[in-house]
């Protein structure tokens, strides 16, 4: 327990630096002569630089522990945005953002994975899933307007100088006061220090099961919709003060997410259910802004924050539950890169199609296409030797 408080507790200050960013970014670039089209290239570029880091942290992780990967990402990403505070150059920006997101790909999957190892047991994984996503949407409330104040007051570069040095201080208190879980990287016998333990441990849980790659359409679908909301939103910022409303509108989706985080009781029913429930929802608000209902918009982005609440605990634990209890570090790893390649395609289709569609549709379409292959996955589980169809 002492692991998961240290845990969330650096958790908490990396997602309040990385989250102050958002609606500074979009403003940053066009003040250095960024047109909208290169700057959903740039959200894109950030988001597909994810999947090399996502793949070494798969293997990586479950190797080597989560410490070191954490501590990594933090203190290269701090270092990036020290660069970052000087940049002149749009085509400088888009480097140091792919950069970015190629280290910060080791932080969500080696997280995931400690807090996963905590415990073995599947109620207990839950209730810490939970608890990651409550620390991050409690970062994530307050962080966005306190980006836009910071560089209201002080500027774009001392606004990123500073959000660099704090993910540096980070790092190292990161480094001193979290410890890996090392009993539980792996489960095979080989790999335990008696023949008793190893017998025991593989009888308390079942064995590792491959996760059909159907399953992880969802993800791609829930990050392209997500992608598509944080281009848009901040090109309503026409100067500072409308760069605050931008930060207040990404508080809201916060608020709305820490909402149903709270209520802990939705923890009690089956993950499948709430992920499949929450993603529907999810994307009839988004029709909802593309149709332009007749609702405040704060209000729709309060829905989204909600079904946000739902959805990303309750996957996270639907894979713990599929993936058998083992191989942690792949499974968070792979849906990581199911969330990189939708953050990808998001702020590309976006950028390219926002003249020809509302970017919202899109949203909508890409999370009913990928809700509709849930029950069918439930209904139709893919037999375990199917080949060409897992990962393991």
């Amino acid at each position: 327990m002492k692991t998961a408080i240290w845990l969330y507790l650096f958790l908490f200050v990396a997602f309040f630096d990385l989250h102050a960013q958002y609606p500074i970014l979009t403003p940053f670039a066009i003040s250095i002569g960024a047109a909208p089209s290169f700057i959903g290239l740039m959200m894109g570029m950030y988001s597909i630089t994810h999947l090399p880091g996502n793949l070494i942290a798969g293997f990586g992780v479950d190797r080597y522990g989560s410490r070191l990967f954490i501590v990594f990402s933090l203190m290269a990403a701090g270092i990036v945005l020290l660069f970052q505070s000087q940049v002149t150059d749009p085509w400088q920006l888009l480097l140091l953002r792919s950069i970015s997101g190629f280290v910060l790909a080791f932080l969500s999957p080696a997280c995931l994975a400690l807090l996963a190892r905590l415990t073995d047991d599947i109620t207990e994984q839950g209730k810490l899933m939970a608890g990651n996503g409550l620390v991050h949407t409690l970062a994530s409330v307050v962080s966005p307007a306190a980006g836009a104040y910071l560089v209201a007051k002080i500027g774009f570069s001392v606004a990123f100088t500073l959000l660099g040095w704090v993910l540096v201080i980070t790092a190292i208190c990161a480094l001193l006061f979290i410890k890996d879980i090392n009993r539980k990287l792996d489960q095979h016998p080989a790999n335990q220090t008696a023949a008793g333990p190893a017998k025991k441990l593989k009888e308390k849980k079942p064995a590792a099961q491959p996760l059909p790659w159907l399953v992880f359409l969802l993800p791609v679908g829930f990050s392209c919709a997500q992608g598509i909301l944080s281009f848009e939103l901040p090109l309503l910022a026409k100067s500072q003060e409308s760069m605050m409303t931008t930060g207040l509108l990404f508080s809201v989706i916060s608020i709305g997410a820490l909402i149903t985080l709270s209520m802990f009781f939705l923890n009690r029913y089956p993950a499948f259910y709430r992920t499949l429930l929450g993603s529907v929802c999810l994307g009839l608000l988004y029709f909802g802004m593309a149709a332009g209902v007749p609702l405040p918009l704060p209000v729709l982005l309060l829905g989204i924050g909600m079904m946000k609440g739902i959805i990303l605990p309750a996957l996270s634990t639907l894979l713990i539950e599929l993936s058998g209890g083992a191989k942690y570090g792949r499974t968070f790893s792979v849906l990581s890169i199911a969330f990189s390649v939708g953050a990808f395609l998001g702020p590309m289709l976006a950028g390219q199609l926002r003249d020809y569609i509302s970017p919202y549709f899109i949203a909508f379409l890409g999370l009913m296409l990928a809700a509709a292959f849930l029950p069918f996955f439930k209904l139709r589980p893919i037999a375990p030797n199917t080949p060409n169809t897992h990962f393991s």
